[in-house]
């Protein structure tokens, strides 16, 4: 207590943590749908009761504070009661992306000393062979879901949902003593060798959660469409956040055109969230494939800015466009367009103009800014100055696990370095003009060149490689790589893949193989913006074949290209580190 009589105690004071949530909604809304799954249905009071139950099984399993639980699961109810029993624990949260191969799903269960691992039967081909790459792996437990696609073998005596009824209703949840705690561990893409591990903090995740619905103006009770992976950045913390608004967690155990609309259709589903590759599956559907939309949807979409063309044409068909941006390290989107009414009455051009830029900080962000990389002098707000993006505030990690040198460099100067390069607008508004390390992103995923290079650098024809994005209709970005092999080396475009595809997850591997020369300056070294733009001439070419072809041209190959030597241009200052716009 202050000589004044002011004093912080538990009468003034609690740890922030979004597993609140779940109980306010039981007991304010008990009877409200929480999660769909099919035909199976649960509420509020179920869904709390169902948590705790998990929470109690967890515990006897000697999960306790500060422990890893990792999980391999699609968007469904496993999925979601983890993201409350395990941090209601004090545990880590670890969801693994379900499109990565075994070994780098190893490299991460080992690294976050994971203590038990819950696989979708879907997945269990992956998990077995991610297991079999430790020497001392985790205890397993399986999730056999009826709705799965391609069931696996089991890899464990024990199965979820029995084993989870065999738990206490009435478990005591013990209370968070400190909001700073981790409760969740996301790896990044591994740009420059392996992946970080970003550590979210309780505080960081309660005020992510808070704002994502006040950032869209979300009412009380929306049904929203998983359409974007939880295991990525938790879902941008929307398990949270659809909890804290009473609405209901509609699942989706795979993202397909008819399963939306449907989704959309039959539970009145208000809101979704997902990269461009969403949006073009919407806009693409077959009439077969489409169901008449009850209401208006709001639909929040990261990555590539959405064309203006995508936004007409979305909104003719009766969604809302809401653009974020931001980065596994904090949470997910922390930036974002916030929309003004004077903007309505513009020619849709214009509005998809505005509204294709990143935007300013989330409310309870507390720095946003462009500026000097070296000496973090602000940029002018002249549309035109390139800076580098950063972020500081309630909304960023306790830092990279295990890698103090990383943390340290990422925090310098008391802000978080994304490494984006971008401007900022006469309004306040930033607008990203280039992505950090040249990553790829594909389908919303995250993929680096450099391990893509190091594959090709594996076959014994190639002498030289290097990737970089090609526009793709469908995936927003694919992997272009260029080729050069040895003298006498030999190797086609389909045997360059096939090798690949051996050692690669499927959406890494390349699209396009273009064999020749690499451009490089003077000291070597590879001239990428060169190859980016010989990528992006291959796309606009056979678009305009397309475009001839009523659509039904074949993809285009290309082999022996030459590509032209040109001066080095002058290097803008900043330096990349991160890819941005994608949330993670």
């Amino acid at each position: 207590m202050t000589p004044n009589g002011l004093m912080r105690s538990a009468a003034n004071g609690a740890a922030l943590t979004p597993v609140d949530f779940l109980d306010w909604t039981a007991a304010t809304y008990p009877n409200v749908t929480a999660i769909i799954h099919g035909q199976q249905r649960w509420t509020y009071a179920e869904m709390r009761a169902l948590v705790r139950q998990l929470a109690a099984q967890l515990a006897a399993r000697g999960i306790k504070a500060g422990d890893t639980v990792s999980a391999i699961l699609p968007n469904t109810p496993p999925m979601v009661l983890l993201h409350y029993a395990v941090p209601m624990l004090g545990a880590v949260l670890n969801t693994l992306n379900t499109r990565l191969d075994a070994a780098t799903i190893a490299f991460q269960l080992r690294h976050g000393d994971a203590k038990l691992l819950i696989v979708d039967s879907d997945f269990s081909a992956l998990g077995a062979a991610a297991l079999a790459q430790l020497e001392t792996p985790p205890a397993v437990i399986d999730v056999r879901d009826p709705l799965a696609h391609a069931p696996g073998p089991r890899l464990s005596d024990t199965e979820f949902d029995a084993w989870v009824a065999g738990g206490d209703p009435t478990f005591a949840v013990p209370a968070i003593e400190d909001e700073w705690s981790p409760m969740a561990l996301n790896y990044t893409s591994g740009t420059t060798g392996d992946p970080k591990g970003v550590v979210y903090h309780h505080r960081g995740a309660y005020l992510n959660a808070v704002n994502n619905a006040v950032v869209w103006s979300m009412p009380r009770h929306p049904a929203y469409l998983w359409t974007l992976p939880m295991f990525h950045c938790n879902g941008w913390c929307f398990p949270w956040t659809i909890t804290l608004q009473a609405g209901t967690h509609v699942c989706l155990r795979r993202v397909e055109a008819t399963a939306m609309y449907q989704a959309i259709a039959d539970y009145g589903v208000t809101h979704l969230c997902g990269a461009p590759i969403v949006m073009n599956m919407l806009l693409h559907a077959k009439p077969e494939e489409r169901r008449a939309l009850p209401h208006k949807v709001e639909l929040m979409t990261a990555a590539a800015p959405p064309p203006a063309a995508v936004i007409q044409a979305m909104e003719a068909q009766g969604f809302s466009i809401t653009h974020v941006y931001g980065l596994t390290e904090v949470y997910g989107p922390v930036v974002y367009c916030a929309w003004k009414r004077e903007w309505d009455d513009l020619p849709v051009e214009e509005r998809a103009r505005l509204k294709a830029r990143q935007g300013v900080r989330y409310q309870l962000q507390a720095g946003l800014m462009v500026a000097d990389p070296d000496t973090l002098e602000p940029v002018p707000a002249d549309g035109k100055t390139l800076g580098e993006v950063f972020i500081r505030g309630n909304i960023t990690m306790l830092g990279y696990l295990k890698n103090p040198a990383a943390t340290e460099k990422a925090f310098s100067g008391g802000w978080f370095h994304t490494g984006d390069l971008a401007v900022l607008d006469a309004d306040g508004y930033i607008a990203l003009k280039d992505r950090s390390k040249d990553i790829i992103i594909s389908g919303g995923e995250n993929i680096s060149t450099i391990e893509v290079e190091g594959v090709l650098y594996a076959h014994p024809a190639v002498l030289e490689a290097a990737v970089v994005a090609r526009p793709d209709e469908k995936w927003g970005e694919t992997p272009c790589a260029f080729i050069t092999l040895k003298d006498g080396g030999q190797a086609t475009e389909a045997e360059i893949i096939a090798h690949c595809r051996a050692h690669l997850a499927s959406f890494k591997v390349p699209k396009t193989i273009v064999f020749g020369s690499l451009p490089k300056t003077s000291t070597g070294k590879v001239q990428k913006f060169l190859l980016r733009d010989q990528a992006r001439r291959f796309s606009a070419r056979h678009a305009r074949r397309r475009r001839r072809e009523g659509g039904r041209a074949p993809e285009l190959r290309w082999a022996e290209t030459r590509i032209a030597r040109e001066t080095e241009p002058q290097s803008a200052k900043p330096t990349h580190t991160r890819p941005p716009a994608q949330c993670g």
